[in-house]
């Protein structure tokens, strides 16, 4: 899928500015190296700026999982690969899956932000935890955390597995929110459903209190619900533009 999201404020150095969202891959026995490699190769022949990865990028541990992940390391855009956690990290080794993904390359950030130049000019890209750390004894999802010592001249774009919290992040003066995690509710009328949890959020785009929400379908599909009738799978292309 492709959409343009109008940013207010948007640095004319980022004009026309390409950001390839991928989530939801639930690397697995079902999705195998052979399928994320063809994942990486459509995501590579966009030819993105940048490629955020917003959770649930596998399931199983390190060990099991850990040949087929290597195709991550193929992602390439001129600013690089950042990812967040999603749910399923953290029930296989989330603190093994988090040192993985920094080995293959990606910045991973963790109630945290990392800035995005051109010239003088900079996007805050900034990246939340998943609720479900509260059974770990994790860090909790915390934007407040995740923006401190940011440029606030900078729009932020913010990376969040689940939709859930849009509202509060717009207040906060988020910009665009990237999720997934509803896989666009998997099954036509299953959709209802499934925003229920997800503070009516399930797929595509949404106007949240002036910030642009996008939720992706995911690439992938969990195991253990791994059927889509109707809701197609998808790699998103986000293009920026100036009001």
């Amino acid at each position: 899928r492709t959409l343009d999201v109008v940013v207010d404020g948007l640095p004319a150095a980022f004009e026309g500015y390409r950001v390839v969202q991928l989530t939801d891959t639930h690397v697995s026995r079902l999705l195998t190296g052979d399928w994320l490699a063809r994942v990486v190769a459509r995501t590579n022949a966009l030819q993105p700026d940048l490629v955020v990865i917003t959770g649930d990028l596998i399931d199983g541990d390190v060990s099991a999982r850990a040949d087929a992940a290597r195709h991550f390391a193929d992602l390439r855009a001129a600013d690089g690969v950042i990812a967040i956690t999603g749910n399923h990290e953290y029930y296989a080794q989330y603190a093994q899956w988090m040192r993985a993904f920094r080995q293959l390359g990606m910045t991973v950030l963790e109630n945290s932000h990392t800035r995005v130049r051109r010239g003088d000019a900079a996007l805050t890209i900034a990246g939340v935890t998943d609720p479900v750390a509260s059974r770990y004894g994790l860090p909790l999802p915390d934007l407040d955390a995740a923006l401190v010592g940011a440029d606030p001249a900078a729009p932020v774009i913010l990376l969040d597995h689940r939709p859930g919290q849009a509202r509060r992040n717009a207040a906060r003066g988020v910009a665009l929110q990237l999720s997934g995690h509803t896989h666009g509710g998997h099954i036509i009328g299953m959709d209802q459903l499934v925003k229920r949890a997800n503070g009516g959020y399930v797929s595509g785009r949404y106007a949240v209190d002036g910030m642009t929400l996008y939720v992706s379908n995911g690439a992938g599909l969990w195991p253990g619900f791994a059927a889509r009738i109707g809701v197609p799978s998808e790699i998103t292309q986000v293009t920026l533009r100036a009001r």
